[in-house]
This record gives structure tokens, sequence and C-alpha cells, in this order.
């Protein structure tokens, strides 16, 4: 194999399954894609995972183990875990990555400390206020990226602003837009509507000559495929999250309770129905994506469900590993760099 291939840092021990779900995950991705995995763990849990696989054999190249031996609780405070954590394996992977041994950092564990090991550990890009943490979902026509979905519950418009130029520039290398349209979430379309939050930033977006701006949408609006880009506040952004997540299971659920509960010719009619079941199942399936990028990092981060199972951690570094190969980490660079007078505009607003 290439020497230059990607290097992907994964946090063995993080997730509700740790190393019996990430190491087959990682390694799968590894088979798929030839990136190199470094598995981070506490050495003796990953090598005990690892001498179950039989289907190892001949793929020693594929994967390299160091050892971290303190694990992190989904409990643990982020603050807390970056002094007192140092040998903890979400710690040693960024540092991975900010030491250049890694290309990206990938993680189920939880993501409060993945989000400050990120900050504080790989450093933000130059010019970068707020790392934003995006999610692509689902739409009737192709896949849309939210952000922010949870890092940051409080908003400044700057942060807004440079959600905006990261998710924009996201798209458009990782799924091929070419020139992806943007759109605040606000409480209605028309331009004025929305808290003093989405107003100014409003202001600030139709300055930018970099971003194919659309205005304002609605939450009803978030499916249709009408928009590329939707950006909002970390506290917006998760509820919107979950909602659409916990709906497409509900919805699932109850089509199965209605087709199979009320006689033959439904059931019938729901055997017949079962491949569609099985395409929406896979659209809306957070496995499908994979994880969260978490952009304006100097590195790559992704941050996984916690309940992600051997697919979910499979899908994520095959992203990450998209976004070592295009090369999309000096593309978000030289975004923000390009965005530097309206960036330094939109400071000064907010310090006068």
């Amino acid at each position: 194999m290439s020497s230059n291939r990607a290097r992907l840092a994964v946090d063995a021990m993080g997730g509700d399954f740790g190393p019996s779900v990430v190491v087959p995950g990682a390694l799968q991705a590894a088979r798929n894609t030839g990136a190199k995995v470094i598995l981070v763990g506490v050495e003796e849990e990953v090598r005990k995972v690892l001498a179950e696989l039989s289907e190892l054999d001949g793929e020693g190249e594929l994967y390299e183990v160091v050892n971290a031996s303190q694990v992190i609780e989904m409990t643990d405070k982020p603050s807390e875990v970056v002094r007192a954590k140092r040998d903890s394996s979400m710690h040693v992977a960024c540092r991975l990555v900010r030491q250049g041994e890694a290309d990206a950092f990938i993680s189920a564990g939880n993501s409060g400390v993945a989000f400050a090991c990120g900050m504080f550990i790989i450093g933000r890009i130059p010019g970068v206020v707020r790392p934003a943490l995006a999610s692509l979902m689902p739409t009737e026509k192709s896949p849309m990226l939210l952000l922010d979905v949870g890092a940051n519950a409080e908003c400044s418009p700057i942060n807004l602003f440079q959600f905006a130029v990261l998710g924009s520039t996201f798209v458009k290398d990782i799924l091929g837009y070419e020139d992806p349209r943007v759109a605040l979430l606000s409480n209605g379309e028309e331009e004025g509507k929305g808290n003093p939050l989405v107003k100014e930033t409003y202001d600030l977006l139709k300055q930018a000559s970099h971003i194919n701006f659309t205005g304002n949408a609605e939450g009803s609006d978030l499916f249709l495929g009408d928009v590329d880009v939707v950006v909002c506040d970390g506290f917006v952004g998760n509820v919107a999250l979950k909602l659409s997540e916990g709906l497409a299971k509900s919805v699932t659920n109850l089509l199965k309770r209605e087709l199979m509960n009320n006689g033959i010719m439904p059931k019938l009619g729901a055997k017949l129905s079962m491949p569609a079941f099985r395409s929406f199942k896979k659209i809306v399936d957070y496995a499908e994506y994979g994880g969260a990028p978490l952009l304006g990092l100097k590195g790559i981060a992704i941050v996984c469900h916690g309940k992600s199972n051997a697919k979910a951690i499979t899908s994520a570094l095959t992203m990450a590993n998209s976004y070592v190969v295009k090369g999309t980490q000096q593309r978000l660079v030289e975004a923000i760099s390009a965005n530097e007078e309206l960036t330094n505009y939109a400071l000064s607003l907010e310090l006068s």
C-alpha cells in the first residue's frame, strides 16, 4: 500500500460498546479504503478483540495499536478530562493528530469531551472562533448538512457566519455540490424574521460573496431538499437533529404496527412493501452517515453516535478517509482566510 495513505486515529474505547464494535468497524473501513487505522485504547482490551477476529490473518499492515491507559466515561466533565486524563484514548488520539502522526481523529465517546479535546489539543484553524459539529441529514432529494448540532449551545453572529463558510466548503468538497445553497434556520422565511441572532447573521451572510446564501428556512423546509446547508446555534440544531431521529423511528414503527395488525390484506401489503421499508430505513439510519464532522479544527475530527454499531464506525472512518484524500482540510483553511475581511468586520460589531 502507498506510504502516503490516510492515517486514522480511532478512540477504540469510545461508545456504548467499546472495542468490541469499534475495532471490527475500523478494520472494515481500512479494508474498504486502504487507510491505516491507529487503534488507541487499553492495549490489552484492544488486542483481545483483535485476537478474536480470525479474518485478520495477513492484515497486520491495516492497523497499529497505541496504548492509552485511561478511559473516558460519559459522566466525565470535558474541562476536567483535558487536564486530568492525559493518557485517555481521546487525549492520545488527538495528540497524534496534533503531532502529525495521524490525519484524523474519530470517536463514539463523550461528545463534549471530544469537542474539548479537539479545541484544546488539535486546536482551531487560524481565524475560527468556534468549531461546529455538523450532521448530514436525508432529504427528499439529496443529503443536507445541518450545523451546529450540539457543540455550541450559545452563539454569536460571527459563529453562525463561520459555520456557513465551513459547511458550504464541506459539502462542496465531500458531496460534490457545485454551488451549495445556504440557509439560516428561523421561524419564518421572510427577511426580518427570527430572533436578534438570526437577524444579525442574515445581514452578514447577505454581504458574503463566497457563499450562495438563499435566506431563511423554516423547520418544515429542512427535508424538502431545496437547501444544502442549514445553519443554526447548537441548542436549536441538537433539538432538530434529535427530533428528526425520533420522528423517523416512530414513523417506521407506526407503519409496521398498522400494517401488521389489521388483517390478512394489510399483512400481505406489508410483505410486498418490505423492499421500500428497507430502503427508507437505510435513508434515515445514522449508521449510513457514520458520524458528525467537527469543522473548524486544524485537523480532521469526527464524532459518532454513542450507540454506534460496527457499520456506523466503518461509515465514519470512510468519511474521514474521503476528507483526507480530497484535501478538504486545506479548502476549509482557504475558505476561512478568504472571508477574513468580513470576519473582522463582524468581530468589530461585537466589540463595539
